[in-house]
């Protein structure tokens, strides 16, 4: 049966990985995360192709598709944001892809800059720094309402050759961050500490996401005024669709594997409670807008985002008082200790 011969080699690489995230945890962790870093390396290949598109056929309609491109791939990015560990740390890609905090508005003065000196390769991008490598600087000439009244607004030729260049370094980035993470993989796998890594990771990114995400905007810490700008991606008005997202990325690449780490270690009403509790805050943020800076201004409004406050507490504090301790895990230096 020669047709069934060739369809062996094939149906052996669909089931291998899934052979693969029945036998562990962190097997499950290593297969969900890969296809996180897989789906945001093809969103800003999409991205990167749209704004060539864009920028050798401007109009209105390509550039609606430059805008959506972004957002489809920044979004993939917060879903996969909360991974702290492994590829992501070499030379500084974490900060490539998205520069923030910009207490200084670095982003905005890095890419005045490379204009004036027209940069337009992605070499040059490269050596610029990572003010002008990532999703913040594509953002700034996307969406930026003086610099989008500005006489180099886009399409001006040097302004999409510099748009162009940051999208093709981002692919780059993002592609090679997807492939390391495969090479990554069988060491992954191997070293028993990652199990701890992995649920650290997770509790770091709800610790920036309570702290810096939420609470700094909201006036919750250190000055007590609501300020928009302290959120991410104020200028696309995305900052709680980021939020969102990042909710969802730990709902579909972190709980799994914790799932299955809880119920391997006889904890299935805790496997059942953080379920309960990643859908009751889902549930609050489907409620409230893409934007941070209306519910800000209004109320009633910050009402939501106090709800929303409780939910991401919550969840952090089922993660780390209940799950932490139940799988023997303690919290070492993570990377906003000291800030």
């Amino acid at each position: 049966m020669p047709g069934l011969r060739h369809l062996i080699p094939a149906l052996a690489i669909v089931i291998a990985p899934l052979l693969q995230a029945a036998e562990s945890p962190r097997a499950q962790w290593q297969t969900d995360i890969a296809a996180g870093y897989e789906t945001l390396a093809e969103h800003v290949i999409d991205l990167h192709q749209t704004t060539q598109t864009y920028c050798e056929a401007p109009s209105p309609e390509n550039r609606a598709h430059v805008e959506n491109a972004w957002k489809s791939a920044f979004l993939q990015w917060q879903r996969v944001r909360f991974v702290d560990f492994g590829p992501i740390e070499q030379n500084s890609r974490a900060w490539q892809i998205q520069f923030w905090p910009d207490t200084k508005n670095l982003v905005a003065r890095k890419v005045g800059f490379a204009l004036d000196q027209n940069t337009a390769d992605e070499q040059q991008v490269a050596e610029a720094g990572v003010a002008l490598q990532g999703f913040p600087a594509m953002e700034y000439l996307l969406f930026d309402t003086r610099m989008n009244q500005a006489d180099d607004a886009l399409p001006a030729e040097r302004t999409c050759a510099l748009l162009t260049a940051i999208a093709g370094h981002l692919a780059a980035t993002t592609g090679s961050l997807s492939a390391d993470w495969q090479r990554f993989s069988s060491h992954f796998l191997e070293t028993d500490s990652y199990t701890a890594r992995t649920v650290e990771a997770g509790l770091n990114g709800l610790e920036i996401l309570l702290d810096r995400r939420l609470a700094d905007p909201m006036g919750l810490r250190g000055t007590p005024k609501r300020n928009p700008y302290l959120g991410d991606a104020w200028r696309s008005g995305y900052s709680l669709a980021a939020i969102r997202a990042s909710i969802q990325g730990m709902d579909r690449y972190l709980r799994p594997g914790l799932d299955r780490l809880l119920t391997q270690q006889g904890h299935q009403e805790l496997a059942e409670k953080l379920d309960k509790q990643f859908e009751s805050t889902l549930e609050e943020l489907d409620a409230l807008p893409d934007a941070l800076a209306p519910s800000l201004e209004d109320d009633a409004k910050y009402r939501g985002l106090q709800s929303l406050f409780i939910e991401v507490t919550q969840l952090e504090q089922v993660l780390e008082n209940r799950i932490a301790p139940a799988l023997g895990i303690r919290r070492g230096f993570n990377s906003s200790d000291g800030d």
